[in-house]
């Protein structure tokens, strides 16, 4: 009896269905069953047990099945990764052996050979199947066993030398070893990847959620070091001999994601020598993310609605503060896509350009022909824009152009690094910015952080105990919070995913007065917050740890980092 058949006597799906599915079937020559989970006709899981009686085939929860080190070595990593099923037990001499494909039966003979053990095959979700892997037999771990049989027990740092490097790194084991490592980055949703070389071995981290968390990489990697950097930097076409000098460049990927299309990342390569070798850290910029708008990033209204009104204005100065990685371009990309239209012209520059903004025109700086921002912030106030925003103020000249810009009638966008809103006004004093021009063009400054979410998955209910809780934060008896206990989904961490916290101070003639007189920046913020012109990072973040989005270990984290 045919899956579609099971799946249809269990009223899983309907005649119509099985019928669609069987003609988009014959077009793609995709399997039924895949067919129809992908045309969404019924659930991945559904299928899995329809499949298991089909084949009289139990199933089993990857995700909830401990295995013994011992039993995972019964099967070689290139084995487990080319017919894509994992040993789970191993009892009286029968392998049990986990598989997602039960209509490919054709490795039941080379795993008898191999392992000289009767098979019992088992059926697992081809997802849980995937993670699985990755998890105990690390990120190319194939590839690895496949190059060090190639290379046999040579010594590869002493091979490098006599080696031609641009052959070594363009061996096809070498270029599927590099991809692996950055297609596992992209499905887990890293920011940043950092490759870095010591006396011993090859660490490679994933910067997750704003923390770096270790790559699950076998640590034979190590032998291949050499030429792993250097087909990084033969992708981003960097001189492959120079090892004395730090170098920069950039590498277009693509990657198919989980609904099956093609995305494309801009990925900015930076490589620095260090004692032990070459360290590459890797920007990850998604190209076809979606732009996010200002109702996805988690504004509490009091924020929201002045925020709105401030960046409507005509003129004047809005500025976006934060550490590095804290989601100020996010924040300014939402803003800008609010305002732009038919009748406001709005011009960037940029460094780099992270997302494309439909009906906005934006300019890369480019230092090397001296394009910077304050010479692209001059430039384009003579091609009449309404709006204007420059990616950030990192000196006195950007500081006044920008002012100028915002006197003469446009509305400039900006962002700098300060720790909270209050301190953005002394920074632009600092850098010599006179307090008269600051305080008649600045209309408000956004402060804000990102702190991990709750995971979806594993996140559950809690009474704290009171001591444990900071002493300024106020839980009524009875109140819960939530936290993530840790699973596969969330790499046991138990968060996934982030949203902003966030601080605004919005001017008042009080407040600019202030300003001019230099008087410092607490006691500014003091001043705003008791005139109700300030709403603190604290506040926002206790309110969506009260909330279950996140938890005050996170917020206090993101507050003293």
């Amino acid at each position: 009896m045919g899956i579609g058949v099971i799946l249809e006597e269990r009223g899983l799906i309907t005649r119509d269905q099985l019928d669609a599915a069987i003609a988009e079937q014959r077009r793609s020559g995709e399997r039924l069953d895949r067919v129809l989970v992908r045309l969404g006709f019924v659930s991945a899981a559904d299928v899995l047990h329809a499949l298991g009686d089909q084949f009289h085939m139990p199933v089993v929860d990857l995700s909830q099945t401990p295995v013994e080190p011992e039993v995972l070595e019964s099967l070689p990593a290139q084995l487990v990764y080319k017919q894509h099923c994992v040993p789970i037990e191993r009892n009286n001499g029968t392998l049990t052996v986990a598989t997602s494909d039960p209509f490919e039966l054709t490795a039941l003979d080379e795993l008898r050979l191999l392992t000289g053990c009767a098979i019992e095959l088992v059926l697992a979700d081809e997802a849980e199947l995937h993670k699985f892997i990755r998890s105990h037999y690390g990120v190319g771990g194939d590839t690895l066993d496949a190059m060090a049989a190639e290379r046999g027990a040579e010594d590869i740092a002493g091979a490098d030398a006599a080696q031609d490097e641009i052959e070594q790194a363009q061996e096809a084991s070498v270029i599927k070893l590099v991809n692996d490592l950055l297609i596992e980055a992209i499905n887990e949703r890293a920011t940043d990847v950092h490759i870095e070389p010591y006396e011993d071995e090859l660490a490679v981290r994933y910067r997750i959620d704003g923390v770096l968390q270790r790559a699950n990489v076998p640590p034979s990697i190590n032998r291949f070091a050499s030429a792993i950097i250097s087909r990084l930097k033969i992708m981003a076409n960097l001189n492959i001999a120079e090892k004395r000098k730090p170098q920069d460049g950039r590498i277009t990927f693509s990657s198919r994601n989980k609904d099956g299309k093609i995305e494309e990342f801009d990925l900015r390569v930076s490589v620095i020598p260090m004692l032990f070798g070459e360290g590459v850290v890797l920007r990850v910029l998604n190209k076809s993310a979606v732009l996010m708008s200002l109702d996805d990033l988690g504004m509490p209204r009091h924020v929201n609605d002045p925020w709105i009104e401030m960046i409507s204005r005509p003129h004047g100065i809005v500025l976006v503060t934060g550490p590095t990685g804290s989601g100020k371009s996010t924040t300014l990309y939402a803003s800008l896509n609010k305002i732009v239209s038919d009748e406001i012209k709005c011009i960037t520059v940029e460094d780099p350009v992270e997302y494309h903004v439909p009906g906005v025109n934006q300019i890369q700086v480019n230092t090397k022909v001296g394009l910077s921002f304050a010479a692209g912030l001059r430039s384009i106030l003579r091609h009449d824009p309404d709006a204007v925003m420059v990616g950030e103020i990192r000196d006195k000249e950007t500081a006044e152009t920008a002012v100028q810009a915002s006197l003469t009638g446009h509305i400039v966008f900006s962002t700098l690094h300060t720790n909270d809103a209050s301190g953005a006004v002394t920074r632009l004093i600092d850098m010599g910015v006179e307090p008269f021009l600051i305080a008649s063009s600045v209309e408000g400054v956004l402060a804000q952080r990102l702190v991990r979410r709750v995971c979806k998955a594993c996140g559950c209910a809690y009474e704290p105990d009171v001591g444990d809780l900071p002493k300024d934060f106020n839980l009524r008896q009875g109140q819960t919070l939530t936290k993530g206990e840790g699973c596969r989904e969330c790499r046991q961490t138990g968060y996934r995913g982030r949203l902003g916290i966030y601080e605004l101070l919005t001017m008042s003639h009080e407040i600019r007065e202030m300003i001019m007189n230099r008087i410092n920046a607490p006691t500014i913020a003091a001043h705003a917050l008791e005139e109700g012109h300030l709403s603190t990072l604290k506040q926002d973040g206790y309110a969506k740890a009260l909330d279950g989005k996140t938890t005050i270990s996170e917020v206090l984290r993101a507050l003293t980092a």
